[in-house]
């Protein structure tokens, strides 16, 4: 099988933004059922990327977990991401790959992946994304050697966690 690649060159300043999931394989800390689920990235101070993960979980109730990003070499489409508080990010070995598989020349749908192919992401900057265009990032997932049967979609109902919501379930 061949090596998992990621793109040659990611414009990371044309990345940054709010992302919506289309679809994705299973992940241990995201729950099945969560819906409206976005990614937003921003640059820190530090330059790296702020990585904010929002959703409604399965009680119907706002969720949000804060990450960061890095780029691991000078092409920008391979990062290392973790979740961790901020004070412990120094441990080694905590941190995941995010790589940027594919995306389409306007910035608008994105394959990302990880080099174990363990997983998967399709994003699109609109909450809804064409069947035709969803299908054709797929397939390069499955030629890099992805396994799509556990593949997951979550709804997107038009709702959109925000800080306010956040600010009250605390």
């Amino acid at each position: 099988m061949t090596d998992v690649t990621a793109i040659p060159r990611l414009d990371l300043n044309h990345y940054l933004g709010r992302w919506y999931e289309i679809c994705r394989l299973p992940l241990k800390f995201e729950d099945e059922t969560a819906t409206d689920i976005t990614a937003t990235y921003s640059l820190n101070s530090n330059g790296a990327v702020r990585v904010d993960n929002r959703c409604f979980d399965a009680d119907g109730e706002p969720s949000q977990s804060i990450g960061e990003a890095t780029p691991v070499d000078d092409a920008k489409s391979r990062l290392k991401v973790t979740f961790l508080p901020e004070f412990i990010r120094w441990i080694p070995f905590t941190s995941g790959d995010y790589w940027v598989l594919r995306i389409d020349p306007e910035y608008q749908t994105a394959l990302v992946g990880t080099p174990n192919r363990k997983n998967l992401w399709v994003l699109a900057r609109q909450p809804d994304l064409e069947d035709d265009t969803r299908e054709d990032f797929l397939e390069t997932a499955r030629q890099q050697g992805f396994d799509l049967s556990a593949l997951i979609s979550p709804r997107h109902t038009g709702r959109e966690v925000t800080d306010a919501m956040l600010a009250r379930s605390l």
